[in-house]
């Protein structure tokens, strides 16, 4: 493993060794404090502590930030090594400077918004924070799985982090509140959070399958993702300047993928397409040839 991959691995590690185990503590103890309510207002006593409250809020607390923090770790390795700053340019400067301060001023926020005191310095540092993820996460190289945004990973981290934001900025409303309809609203959003962690860590196993390690990717982009094969150890690569490949009933080869057998002889000859290497790999018990940017003709 490179420093890449070993980068790779801060974001799933903090979320199995912090993340869950805090949302596991969060909602044993918001369960304890329901559990509480209710018999203090059946029997006007209960065996459950009052600390169970505090001890809610304050580990809570630690989720919005652990939640928040996991979700940037997330966000910065991918455009560190899959966006801007993998080949970069004099030209990005500009917008280097800019990611960079738009983290700084996230991160800010998001201190800021613990400190706050105020319902409208809450609303502010809460928006600020949820935007600079926002904005971060939308920027290139950060994988968002759009073709199947109702299984992404990506979108049930965003959610997440905007809900526990969201949680984090309401708690003074909650003991303020006699109606108790910011508790309620804070009740449902939170239980919406749990059904996401869980999405979240089905989608997080899954998405670890499908990440291979640096040295691995040359070899998995050849392998055909639509019809799931991939060239066996006897493939092998040609020069530009010829290809000879062994074929039957095909004179002409003019596209790729195209299904070869073994039969007559045909040259292929580089001209003003022909760039790059062309490939005939096994699949199975079945002969293919694999082009990138070549016209093929025979």
């Amino acid at each position: 493993m490179n420093p890449k991959d070993i980068a790779g691995l801060i974001h799933p590690t903090l979320a199995v060794v912090v993340v869950f185990p805090i949302i596991g503590m969060v909602v044993n103890l918001a369960w304890q404090i329901r559990q509480r309510r209710l018999q203090t207002a059946d029997k006007g006593k209960s065996k459950i502590p009052p600390v169970v409250g505090p001890e809610h809020r304050k580990i809570g607390n630690w989720l919005t930030g652990s939640v928040v923090g996991i979700t940037l770790v997330a966000i910065a390795y991918s455009i560190y090594f899959k966006g801007i700053f993998k080949d970069f340019k004099s030209e990005n400067m500009t917008l280097a400077i800019l990611i960079v301060t738009i983290f700084i001023a996230t991160v800010a926020s998001l201190v800021f918004l613990y400190k706050a005191k105020t319902k409208l310095w809450r609303g502010i540092f809460a928006t600020l924070t949820g935007a600079g993820i926002v904005v971060l996460g939308f920027q290139d190289g950060v994988f968002r799985r759009d073709y199947e945004w109702a299984v992404s990973h990506f979108y049930y981290g965003l959610i997440a982090s905007i809900l526990m934001i969201f949680s984090l900025a309401i708690v003074p409303e909650i003991y303020k509140d006699r109606t108790h309809k910011w508790r309620k609203i804070h009740t449902i959003l939170n239980c919406l959070a749990v059904v996401i962690f869980l999405g979240q860590g089905m989608t997080g196993s899954r998405d670890l399958l499908e990440i291979s390690l640096s040295w691995q990717q040359e070899h998995l982009y050849k392998c055909d993702w639509q019809n799931q094969v991939c060239p066996d150890s006897k493939s092998q690569t040609l020069s530009p300047e010829i290809l000879v490949a062994s074929i039957s009933n095909y004179p002409t080869l003019a596209q790729t993928n195209k299904v070869l057998a073994s039969g007559e002889f045909v040259t292929i000859t580089p001209g003003e397409d022909t760039q790059g290497t062309a490939e005939i790999i096994q699949v199975g018990n079945k002969t293919q040839v694999r082009t990138t940017s070549y016209h093929l003709r025979s």
